[in-house]
Formats: C-alpha cells, structure tokens, sequence
C-alpha cells in the first residue's frame, strides 16, 4: 500500500468511527509521533553512524557488551 491509499482508508475509518475513545486514542498517537524535527534528525543522524559500524564491523562482543554495563553501574 502506498501513502495515499492508508491516508484514504485511515480518512474513511476515521470519518466512520463514533467512539469518542478510539478518536482520542488515534489523536494522542498521531500528535505522540510527530517528532521535534531537530529531535528526529538526531535520531536518524545516530542511526546512519550504527549502521556505518555494523557494516564496518564495529561491534562489541556480547562479554564486552556485559563488562561495559557491568562497570556502569558499579
């Protein structure tokens, strides 16, 4: 499915729907995923660099991985 057939279907259920509650619910997780552009670009600039590790096999060990949290919370 593409963008403009969900936003058609969501439209039409949404124009349907009578429950006060099930409205609310969609209004509060539309407005929760509207990320703050500088916040999304964040998020998006942290994936990219983990993902240039993985492919460049930066990765920790699952021991190292323990021994990191391990001395964190010391």
């Amino acid at each position: 499915m593409d963008t403009v057939v969900i936003k058609s279907q969501l439209q039409k259920m949404i124009d349907q729907q009578d429950d006060i509650s099930v409205l609310e619910a969609i209004y509060t997780l539309l407005q929760k995923t509207s990320l703050n552009p500088v916040l999304k670009y964040k998020l998006t600039e942290r994936a990219k660099m983990s993902e240039d590790d993985i492919n460049a096999g930066r990765l920790l060990t699952k021991q190292e991985v323990i021994e990191r949290t391990n001395s964190i919370v010391k």
